[in-house]
């Protein structure tokens, strides 16, 4: 593992300081690129010295192969980002996050499929994230198949970057860089907190149970959720819009409850 590899490291001592200063984009936004189960050490590098290259510094990840003396020569300077990796569990990057990220080669044709529509360029996605204060987490899959539908369902937005028809597909730290890039032109604005993802779980759970109210198809209802995911997703909303939402499903729900009992009682 890494930090059983430093003496790889000594020839980069005197680097160091001067490495360390590069600042982060001023922004409200705290940037996570996680990179989930990685294949290859070196991608896990390169993406590490892209981050760097471009002012981020919170590499997240999720069962990875095992860094070595690839992962390190690859990250070059970038070696603080390697060390200072966090490694979570999926559950555990979508409950520390705001908003979640799931970049993607592949993308739904028609709105009818949801899963992976509707989706942004890392420039529009640059756009959405200005005002954004919180933590956004970038997720990248492996290297062969990339991000699986469920981990791609739970998340707020999808990501694409435009690519060529001949070959549309990005090597992972290239695509890491591309969007570190687009990221790091944020100008910071005034911005309010979002909800917190226990915020805007509790709030889905409340829309599952208000569509069985209402007797939503339930043929119809993953579709359905994921669809409203997408769209609150992008909206950023605070908790007070979030309660605001609770306020009003629970009075509709309270409506249909006692015209339900004035039926029966007629």
């Amino acid at each position: 593992m890494i930090k059983d590899l430093k003496h790889l490291l000594k020839p980069f001592e005197p680097f160091n300081s001067f490495f360390k200063s590069a600042k982060a984009p001023l922004c409200f936004m705290h940037l996570r690129i996680v990179l989930v189960e990685p294949l290859y050490d070196g991608n896990v590098g390169f993406a590490a010295r892209a981050m760097k290259n471009f002012g981020y510094s919170d590499l997240v990840l999720v069962n990875p192969c095992a860094v070595g003396k690839e992962g390190i020569a690859r990250a070059a300077h970038a070696r603080d980002v390697l060390e200072n990796a966090t490694y979570l569990t999926i559950d555990e990057v979508f409950e520390t996050s705001h908003v979640t990220v799931a970049t993607t080669g592949a993308v739904s044709k028609s709105a009818s499929h949801p899963m992976r529509m509707p989706f942004c360029t890392p420039r529009e996605l640059r756009e959405f994230a200005e005002d954004i204060d919180g933590t956004v987490s970038i997720l990248f899959g492996r290297e062969n198949w990339g991000l699986n539908n469920e981990e791609v369902k739970r998340c707020d937005i999808i990501c694409t970057i435009p690519t060529s028809e001949i070959y549309p597909i990005t090597n992972l730290s290239h695509a890491v860089a591309i969007i570190c890039y687009e990221l790091s032109q944020l100008k910071p604005l005034v911005s309010i907190p979002l909800a917190t993802y226990k915020e805007m779980e509790h709030l889905y759970i409340h829309i599952d149970e208000f569509l069985d109210d209402v007797d939503h198809p339930d043929f119809k209802k993953e579709n359905t959720m994921i669809l409203i995911r997408r769209v609150l997703g992008r909206m950023k909303l605070t908790w007070r819009e979030v309660t605001t939402m609770h306020g009003l499903m629970r009075r509709a729900q309270r409506r249909m409850k006692n015209s339900q009992l004035e039926i029966k009682q007629e």
